[in-house]
């Protein structure tokens, strides 16, 4: 798949294809039927499939203090968009200017002038343009009028749950990851650069991997049972304690991965965590002894969950 971040350098191969216009906020499986429907009507007519999305989310330029974390970082979306088959992928440049084009505009010139689109596949509710006024009979009419055919993918439903950005955002919030990885199509991953911790973990018996801030979306705070993988394609489960230490006074967020059956020093690798499900709320203990009790009991129902996840 290639890349590209300005129009005017879209190479000529990637036009006269089928397009697909969004946020694209978590690849789940809603998305995934899109790039699914975009692929094949590309086959058919044996054109390139392209992707076009916003970097960044219109939301953080039109209206940033409504803004949220995304739910994927750049380079998984980038990876989960390579994977599912498409040729080419436009991360357009947001710009406020840009998102007061009307949508006649914008569909006569970017996707029917300068894409030449032969096709254009979309969500039930997609819309673009000013105001958002380009969705529904508004698409189909414009596609019409510049012989674009058009495809609009059914919604996905998980357990009677339309799949949607916000559900997966309302389960990640209580802490339910498992729900959130029916909706993904996967476990829901956080990741980083392993940083020096203040080292209590290590004292305890229990030796923890710290990540900085996260660029996602972040869950509850919680500690979880997850699988974690270096860069070097080691996976370990791992216990992660997602909030404070309040038995120790901390009551700041923290990342912290104790990797279960794994010893060395990974300080400045790439460590990257797929939360299988919650196991406890983050509680203060009254004493270390109690704490060390509970996390001896936490190692075990870690190694329980990731076992029974991965038979």
């Amino acid at each position: 798949m290639e890349i590209f971040n300005r129009l005017e350098d879209v190479s000529p191969r990637f036009r006269g294809g089928v397009l697909s216009i969004g946020k694209f906020d978590g690849l789940h499986l809603g998305h995934l039927r899109i790039m699914a429907q975009t692929v094949a009507m590309a086959k058919r007519k044996g054109v390139p499939s392209v992707v076009f999305t916003f970097s960044p989310a219109p939301v953080n330029v039109l209206r940033p203090h409504c803004a949220s974390a995304p739910l994927t970082d750049v380079r998984t979306k980038r990876a989960l968009i390579a994977s599912a088959g498409i040729d080419a992928l436009i991360e357009f440049p947001t710009t406020r200017e840009f998102l007061e084009q009307s949508a006649d505009e914008f569909f006569r010139d970017v996707v029917a002038s300068r894409l030449a689109v032969v096709g254009l596949v979309e969500g039930a509710s997609f819309s673009f343009g000013k105001g958002r006024e380009g969705g529904g009979e508004r698409l189909v009419e414009l596609a019409a009028r510049f012989n674009v055919a058009l495809e609009i993918a059914a919604p996905v439903s998980v357990d009677g749950i339309v799949v949607s950005s916000s559900e997966i955002r309302r389960a990640l919030s209580v802490g339910n990851v498992r729900l959130a990885a029916r909706l993904l199509g996967r476990r829901y991953e956080i990741s980083g650069i392993v940083a020096q911790g203040d080292k209590r973990g290590r004292t305890l018996g229990y030796p923890t991997a710290n990540i900085g801030a996260l660029d996602v979306f972040p869950p509850q705070n919680a500690l979880y049972a997850a699988l974690a993988r270096l860069d070097d394609g080691t996976i370990r489960p791992a216990a992660v304690n997602l909030g404070g230490n309040p038995t120790f006074g901390v009551n700041h967020r923290k990342i912290e991965a104790h990797l279960l059956d794994f010893s060395g020093d990974i300080y400045g690798r790439s460590l990257a965590l797929e939360l299988c499900a919650k196991i406890r709320d983050i509680v203060k203990f009254p004493d270390k002894e109690t704490l060390l009790r509970q996390m001896a009991r936490d190692v075990v129902e870690t190694r329980r969950i990731v076992e029974e996840e991965s038979t």
